[in-house]
């Protein structure tokens, strides 16, 4: 199973080098590519954290109600553990755009998302030791959200100051982060063994503050009524992916 977590990691590292699109865009044409890939990324974590990670998290963990309260508390801490994340980096953010250059808004960015990277490599270990099929779509799941993320994560560094080929390395490094994190969960199992099931729920609190907080207000507002509708489509089309996915892995 390390063979298939190494390819995982190692494959949605690669995303990084996506910001260079970037290169190729002009900023407006980025921007509508950038919300419709916004759209489906969150539909995408919904349906992932809805439809496969907390169904599963509760076959494994068990349907007791002593069970039942773990899981959801573990939800209930992935999503507060990025929500308590998101201010710390915030509030970073906000004593830090001083600097002329914005540097340190961008090795901001850069360690915010080397942390969430290693997060997700111990999920992904998690979730593929726990079943193939739950590994597979967690995989997927994360590389739907990284793909527009790195596009913005580039842009966002090279903004702050950094030549557009360092930028990029740099985003390429901080992605390797989900190796280390999945080399880790792997030699973790063995010794918290079906307790790493509990990433599983914690993984969906991620997955729901993602799409909730960060993803889903991006596309709600300053639209026309056409772009509103056709990003929902794209969001449903995230939700139906995840489902028939579900529905794949069941039969």
């Amino acid at each position: 199973m390390l063979v298939w977590i190494l390819t995982a990691t190692l494959l949605i590292s690669l995303i990084a080098f996506i910001g260079a699109l970037v290169l190729f865009f002009k900023e407006e044409i980025l921007k509508k590519i950038l919300l419709v890939l916004v759209a489906f990324s969150a539909g995408a974590l919904i349906g992932g954290a809805f439809l496969h990670l907390i169904p599963e998290a509760i076959l494994e963990i068990g349907v007791d109600e002593i069970s039942l309260l773990i899981t959801f508390s573990f939800l209930l801490a992935g999503f507060c553990t990025f929500f308590v994340l998101e201010q710390l980096i915030s509030w970073h953010h906000h004593h830090s755009t001083s600097h002329p250059k914005i540097l340190p808004f961008s090795y901001l960015t850069l360690v915010s998302d080397g942390i969430h990277n290693f997060i997700d490599g111990i999920v992904l270990a998690a979730s593929f030791m726990v079943s193939f099929n739950i590994g597979v779509t967690t995989t997927l799941a994360i590389a739907l959200h990284e793909i527009p993320q790195e596009i913005g994560d580039f842009g966002v560094l090279v903004y702050g100051g950094f030549e557009k080929t360092k930028a990029l390395a740099l985003n390429f490094l901080t992605a390797t982060t989900i190796i280390v994190g999945g080399i880790i969960g792997y030699f973790l199992y063995s010794w918290l063994g079906g307790a790493m099931a509990l990433f599983i729920p914690f993984a969906a609190g991620n997955f729901i503050y993602i799409a909730g907080t960060d993803l889903i207000p991006e596309i709600r507002f300053k639209q026309s009524s056409i772009e509103a509708l056709v990003r929902f489509i794209v969001f449903l089309l995230g939700i139906l992916l995840m489902m028939i996915l579900r529905f794949i892995t069941l039969s």
